[in-house]
């Protein structure tokens, strides 16, 4: 191949890859060896004349200008041949596909005639009978499932609740009470004998709360750890040195 310097200016181009093919093109250059230090004058020679000419450059011009000055400097390099290669390679595969799909678009354009003729289409009467035969098994499966769905939409019956409703209510004042109860006239009794007569979760809860108010309320005393602790009103004298 004879090494000829590059003699052609574009005016308008879409991109840089457009500007690549059209160098290559116009000056037959293999597009499998492009000879990155040839063409790269040409490609910033034509950012300039944008440039003297106040046109807009993007920034994707500019990135490729970087991209083929990175070529060419690795090039020089007698270490990095392999990586030379694979960035010409990858050059190369997008020029490709961009040549492919400028090939495409263009016999597109020709297909497409402002000039052609298009009648409206005709009205069409269809018939909307249904004609398709079931099984009776399969038509009773499809209505039990349509009234599922309509059910869905009604209110949960009461029996949905009764697991909520059922269960008995128990106030932290009616455990007080309760606790108070126990330890009248002095009764000292252990931590575990307040739940004993507890049948229910809500019980367990009010009671320990109640207990915790009455501790907080110094009422009540709580000696020890544990269940075994004991748990004894606290004298009105007692209260009054506190």
């Amino acid at each position: 191949m004879d090494s000829q310097p590059l003699q052609y200016r574009l005016e308008a181009f879409e991109g840089p890859l457009d500007l690549l093919l059209t160098l290559i093109s116009k000056n037959k250059i293999d597009i499998y060896d492009i000879p990155i230090a040839e063409l790269i004058e040409q490609y910033l020679e034509q950012i300039k004349v944008m440039q003297e000419n106040q046109l807009d450059i993007e920034s994707e011009f500019l990135t490729m200008a970087s991209r083929l000055v990175y070529i060419k400097s690795v090039m020089l390099l007698p270490k990095y041949e392999e990586e030379v290669e694979e960035l010409k390679k990858e050059l190369t595969g997008q020029l490709i596909e961009y040549a492919i799909c400028r090939q495409i678009a263009k016999k597109f354009s020709e297909i497409y005639d402002y000039d052609s003729f298009y009648r409206e289409e005709s009205p069409v009467e269809y018939d909307l009978t249904y004609n398709r035969i079931h099984p009776s098994e399969d038509i009773a499966k499809a209505y039990v499932s349509a009234v599922g769905r309509g059910k869905r939409k009604l209110p949960p019956p009461e029996s949905a609740f009764s697991v909520i409703v059922a269960r008995k209510f128990v106030s932290v004042s009616s455990r007080i009470i309760h606790v108070m109860r126990k330890l009248w006239k002095g009764r000292r009794i252990e931590y575990q004998e307040l739940f004993d007569a507890c049948e229910e979760k809500s019980e367990l809860v009010a009671t320990f709360l109640a207990t915790l108010e009455l501790v907080k309320g110094k009422r009540v005393r709580v000696d020890g750890d544990g269940d075994h602790a004991i748990v004894y009103m606290i004298d009105n004298k007692e209260n009054k040195n506190v």
